[in-house]
């Protein structure tokens, strides 16, 4: 078994969209209209489904914005340099609610970001040998 994807539902797809695309990097991997459900999903990643595990966008025509919950936490993403990322997030207007440093309670590098829904993303430093492994 693998984890195949994780699914948000996001008030403006475009917007979403873009800030995955545009300020994190990501590839849109693909994209499909369902008229009859009024619904659009969109997957997005840094390698093809086939090779890692996607984000699934899930757009509600008729629904502009959700109620975030408390059960749902973050995503987080590996990242080789985490303040030149942050400094690269920001330029492409994105907001970083933790600026990065260590965890509490740990040595762990971390960031906190937010998409245009608010969910949180974390950013984990991690080093390059790691990111290749």
């Amino acid at each position: 078994m693998q984890i195949l994807h994780t699914m948000l539902r996001v008030g403006d797809l475009e917007k979403s969209i873009w800030f995955y695309t545009k300020t994190l990097g990501m590839k849109l991997l693909r994209q499909k209209d369902y008229p009859a459900g009024r619904f659009t999903l969109a997957f997005l990643g840094y390698a093809s489904e086939e090779e890692g595990t996607v984000l699934e966008l899930t757009y509600n025509w008729d629904t502009k914005n959700y109620d975030l919950g408390n059960g749902f936490g973050h995503i987080a993403l590996g990242v080789g340099n985490i303040y030149e990322t942050c400094a690269s997030i920001k330029k492409n207007g994105g907001t970083v609610t933790r600026e990065p440093g260590p965890m509490k309670h740990g040595t762990t590098i971390i960031a906190f970001i937010e998409d245009p829904d608010g969910y949180k993303i974390e950013l984990i430093e991690i080093s390059s040998r790691n990111l290749n492994q």
